[in-house]
């Protein structure tokens, strides 16, 4: 269910309101208050407040919040489908990360203790919308103004705390084209090789957040340098290794005109796995893509796609070298607008030849009673032909498409006069 953003901030609003009113104080917090001082429209509004969990319920009602966070000091206040939901968080201090990500207990505190207990410095401010003041005890307003994502405090503790943020930082830094600052770089490299602890769900969704943004490159350059890329792929050793292979990829990341998380790890895998592509079963999965999807446990939609995508980048790419019926059965995919994405920018980065690509884009477009026509026969009609069933009725009705594709049959007795003909020979 996804609300509407203006009601969504309308409704976030009118909780500050409501808390305000029954004596308490109330602000927006973390990212909200950095994308509105950016001038970027944000995708939630979390409200920070002094009022505790049971007083925030008692505010709204317990039939319009969720106390799936109160242990953390977050209550979930329902807005309905439209203006869906806002979390509501006490101002609280983290006491002890035993497991590394999560707080062991928390204090419920002020503001400014809140604050202190953040990330990074763009990511610690509050804001009134109705006195319209930024409440800054951290220097995020600065660091805005310079560009630049910062640890709140100490680097090392910020991350000792709670290791998922060297991920946050170089997103934050990536996605916004900040600088990110170097007391936090030397904790980052300190701390890479704990990411681990880190859930693999998580992991995942960070790069989904990386490699789907256009400054994607810049990205996968941080994660190199600060040691986190060996970490969360070993499997790229071979490439990142390799001059030629890693300055090629890292070109086609950054000609790749889609923001889409699945091409942009197809182009990262594409090397890794050149020999599985090259030398495996064609029915079997790609390694060792396959392994890292699994690692993260991505969903069976960007499995399959990054499969699919390596297993045919090669082809579209010389598409006009291609036969017919081969070409046409990947253009009818639903996701050919990708494939030729991938395929132009491992071109271009190549700094090779277009023709193969264009073509492809061409006949993309053509017509659907050209590009995919109805077949001219089914299993029905070779069996009302006398034909008996089997498993070589896949291999003619293939043959009997290719064919028809091609233009050399165009009714439906010339197509079963052809099936009759090789049926033997399938």
């Amino acid at each position: 269910m996804t609300a509407d953003l203006a009601a969504n901030q309308a409704f976030s609003i009118e909780i500050i309101q409501a808390l305000k009113k029954a004596g308490f104080q109330a602000l927006w917090a973390g990212g909200c208050v950095r994308d509105s001082l950016l001038g970027r429209s944000s995708k939630d509004f979390d409200v920070a407040t002094d009022a505790t969990p049971d007083q925030v319920r008692e505010v709204f009602g317990y039939g319009r919040t969720l106390p799936i966070g109160a242990s953390f000091g977050v209550i979930t206040v329902q807005g309905g489908k439209r203006r869906g939901q806002v979390e509501v968080a006490t101002f609280r201090a983290d006491l002890g990360y035993s497991d590394g990500r999560r707080p062991d207990e928390v204090r419920f505190t002020s503001a400014q203790e809140d604050a202190l207990r953040r990330d990074f410095t763009i990511n610690g401010m509050f804001y009134d919308p109705i006195e319209e003041k930024v409440l800054d005890f951290v220097g995020g307003q600065r660091d805005l103004k310079d560009r630049l994502v910062r640890s709140i405090g100490n680097a090392h503790l910020r991350f000792e705390e709670d290791k998922l943020r060297m991920l946050r930082a170089v997103r934050f830094s990536s996605t916004f084209d900040f600088v990110l600052e170097l007391q936090t770089q030397h904790a980052i490299r300190q701390y890479a090789e704990h990411i681990h602890v880190v859930s693999a769900e998580r992991i995942a969704a960070e790069m989904r957040r990386i490699m789907s943004d256009p400054h994607r490159m810049i990205g996968l350059r941080m994660l190199r340098d600060l040691t986190l890329l060996d970490e969360i792929l070993p499997e790229l050793g071979s490439v990142v290794g390799h001059a030629l292979r890693w300055s090629e990829t890292y070109r086609s990341l950054e000609k790749l005109g889609v923001p889409d998380f699945r091409v942009a790890m197809a182009l990262l895998f594409r090397y890794a796995c050149h020999r599985d592509i090259v030398q495996g079963h064609p029915h079997k999965p790609i390694q060792p893509a396959a392994d890292i999807c699994l690692r993260w446990k991505l969903t069976n939609d960007e499995t399959k796609t990054i499969q699919w995508l390596l297993r045919h980048e090669e082809t579209i790419r010389n598409a006009n070298q291609v036969a017919w019926p081969k070409l046409q059965r990947l253009l009818i995919h639903e996701y050919a607008p990708l494939l030729i994405a991938a395929g132009r920018a491992i071109q271009e980065a190549k700094g090779g030849n277009l023709a193969g690509i264009d073509h492809a884009e061409a006949c993309l477009s053509l017509p659907e009673e050209d590009l995919n026509p109805d077949p001219i026969l089914t299993g029905n009609d070779l069996i009302q032909a006398g034909m008996k069933p089997g498993p070589q009725f896949q291999r003619l009705l293939e043959a009997v498409r290719d064919e028809q594709l091609e233009k050399r049959i165009a009714t439906r007795q010339e197509a079963i006069q052809f099936a009759k003909e090789h049926l033997d020979g399938t």
